[in-house]
């Protein structure tokens, strides 16, 4: 690979990020603005889960049909196509005049962002190599951790200047804006962008036909439904991202409740300090993954670290100082399995099928965005304390790194384009 051009580091993760950075926003602000949408409505902890969970129950609904979608069609379309729809479902959430408004426009909005992730994955599996795909993917998820920082700040100045109403109007905005830009931008593959040199299109083109070559052919995309890691890798994103957004969404409310601090500015300011922390953690665990091509370590070695950040925050977080300490361990942890999670589906299956199953563990997967928060919640309304909460966020951690520690290993780690059907280590 030495001396092959690389804009394809330019042209596409940048876009894609800053796109997807707009999704998060519509999802996270929320975890911002409730707090200050409960005299609206009266929400009670159980409810202020709910309207932050059932976007997960919507997001399911495109998942599998994005995926194919975009494998099949285009992925570029897809993406566009539903910005502009994400991005109006996003401003109607301003409109919203009851409770039950809320979760139907939360749910909408869930929908229509739910055929994204899939889209980009299987784009990013289109223009890097598998030896390059855990670093694309964790740079591209950057996004997420990016989007807190930069984002919570701003939805607490702006909740200083205008209603919650005013702030879900606004923020709805960029991504209709920047659907522009991707349009003119990105390129499904290689062989249809004008920017490509001839050598990187050559090298791109060439190492994706021998890595499509070296996989079992095949049978079509329900094919992937019934391959076993696939199956175990729905267990271990749902049992994952039930912690991770358990832990994302109430970020802001345990900031909330540092004594001395009454702004909204002040408390996304603060919200967005694990974060920082979480962007450095993906870059460089992932980049590590790489190197070593041991996935599976570098996802359940993190996720164990989530999990003891989520019970020591509980255990020994006294103060506000230490109540920070432990929530950027924690963010440390639940964010740095991103790439290299990521890399294992599209590293053992055929591009053809690659998009519906990516789809299917984020659509299975992100049921648990809905379990972790309405846990959190309702244990927090019957219990008043989030002890019990957090300690069952820390369990599903757990059962995600065990999942993941026990895939079948270094062997099927480094051999990845080799096998299609890979199941548990006997």
């Amino acid at each position: 690979m030495t001396g092959v051009p690389a804009k394809r580091w330019v042209y596409i993760i940048p876009v894609a990020a800053i796109m997807y950075m707009l999704a998060y926003m519509d999802r996270i602000n929320t975890a911002m603005i409730l707090p200050y949408m409960g005299k609206s409505f009266n929400l009670t902890s159980s409810a202020s889960g709910l309207a932050s969970g059932i976007f997960f129950v919507g997001y399911m609904i495109l998942q599998i049909p994005g995926g194919h979608l975009a494998s099949k069609w285009s992925a570029k379309k897809v993406v566009f196509i539903l910005m502009m729809l994400w991005g109006l479902s996003a401003m109607a959430t301003g409109l919203v005049q009851t409770s039950w408004e809320l979760y139907v426009a939360r749910f909408v909005l869930g929908i229509f962002e739910g055929g994204v992730w899939p889209a980009v994955l299987v784009l990013l599996a289109l223009w890097f190599p598998q030896r390059e795909r855990a670093r694309a993917n964790a740079l591209w998820m950057a996004c997420l951790p990016l989007s807190a920082i930069i984002m919570t700040p701003l939805t607490g100045w702006l909740l200083t200047m205008m209603s919650w109403r005013g702030v879900f109007v606004i923020e709805g905005l960029p991504p209709i804006i920047w659907g522009l830009i991707w349009w003119f931008t990105i390129s499904d593959k290689p062989s249809e962008a004008k920017w490509i040199s001839p050598e990187e299109r050559a090298f791109i083109e060439k190492t994706m036909a021998q890595e499509d070559a070296s996989k079992v052919a095949s049978a079509g995309f329900r094919s992937a439904f019934a391959n076993k890691t696939v199956l175990w890798l729905i267990v271990a994103y749902f049992f994952w991202m039930s912690g991770f957004y358990g832990y994302t969404m109430w970020v802001p409310t345990v900031v909330k409740s540092f004594s001395g601090i009454a702004s909204s500015e002040t408390v996304g300011w603060l919200s967005a300090i694990p974060f920082l922390f979480a962007l450095a953690s993906m870059v460089v665990n992932s980049i590590l993954s790489d190197r070593t091509g041991r996935r599976r370590l570098h996802v359940s070695v993190p996720l164990a670290i989530g999990a003891i950040g989520l019970v020591g925050g509980q255990l020994f977080a006294h103060t506000p100082t230490m109540k920070m300490v432990f929530l950027v361990i924690t963010a440390i942890g639940v964010y740095a399995p991103y790439g290299p999670f990521w890399a294992i589906p599209s590293g053992i299956l055929r591009l053809e099928v690659v998009g519906a199953a990516m789809g299917l563990i984020n659509a299975l997967g992100n049921l648990g965005g809905f379990l972790g928060p309405y846990i959190v919640g309702y244990v927090k309304g019957v219990t008043h304390n989030s002890f019990t909460g957090f300690l069952v966020l820390a369990a599903f951690l757990i059962i995600s790194m065990l999942v993941c520690a026990f895939l079948r290993g270094e062997k099927t780690e480094s051999t990845l384009e080799v096998h299609s059907s890979i199941g548990f280590s006997k």
